[in-house]
């Protein structure tokens, strides 16, 4: 008899194609999200690029702000946004204070740059979050699907034994199409958790990665704010 997939699927019991059908429900998110965060990520990779160049080349930081505006996929430019406002807001508090004629202390310095590093810092944590977004739900596929397809191959062995029990026979034709309807629970469950975890690992480290860069620019963003401050002392 040719094998078929399919005609073992449609010739399985209820509880094998609710199990094939969980199982193609996980798979479809799951490529799914593989999808929408290829391109996620290929856009971040453009966007940085293209952000990290215009930083450098601004000779203002009013001027890299405007620039941040045109990269809405870079987390880099998020995070020079969020403490570029932030330092607008201190310099707004600055300018009051010399209107009324306070000069400026270690302390009051200390407090621009801890003010300053908590909303990078917030920046940073929204970033991450955003680009883990979905993810567990591939670790979880990668770890449930085995399980469930394992879940459906018991069944359908137990099927199996039971209509032998009914039949009387134990022979190869009573035992093995039954038996294969019950296995093909197992393989689908496996298709289904390889790629999940595959995707799962490279987008986990796509992560860290940016979160590396992320941390670094932040750093040499919060130098430039100090060499300026120092400079003004």
């Amino acid at each position: 008899m040719q094998l078929s997939i399919a005609n073992m699927i449609l010739h399985a019991g209820p509880v094998g194609q609710l199990v094939m059908l969980v199982l193609l429900l996980f798979s479809l998110i799951s490529w799914s999200i593989v999808f929408i965060k290829v391109r996620l990520f290929k856009k971040v990779s453009n966007d940085t690029q293209d952000f990290i160049e215009a930083f450098w080349s601004s000779s203002k930081l009013s001027q890299a702000y405007d620039s941040a505006q045109d990269y809405e996929y870079s987390p880099e430019a998020a995070i020079f946004s969020a403490g570029f406002t932030e330092l607008q807001k201190i310099n707004k508090i600055r300018s009051r204070k010399d209107e009324g004629q306070q000069p400026e202390t270690l302390e009051m310095q200390m407090a621009t740059l801890d003010n300053l590093k908590r909303a990078i810092r917030k920046a940073e944590s929204q970033e991450i979050t955003a680009m883990g977004k979905y993810l567990p739900f591939l670790a979880t596929t990668g770890s449930a699907t085995p399980f469930i397809g394992l879940f459906g191959t018991v069944w359908g062995i137990m099927a199996s034994f039971h209509e032998i029990g009914a039949r009387g026979s134990a022979s190869l034709a009573v035992v093995a199409p039954g038996i294969s309807e019950a296995l093909i629970a197992t393989a689908a469950g496996l298709a289904v958790a390889i790629p999940a975890v595959i995707f799962y690992n490279y987008f986990a480290n796509k992560v860290t990665y940016i979160d590396g860069e992320m941390q670094n620019f932040s750093t040499d963003f919060l130098n430039l704010i100090e060499r300026d401050m120092i400079s003004r002392t």
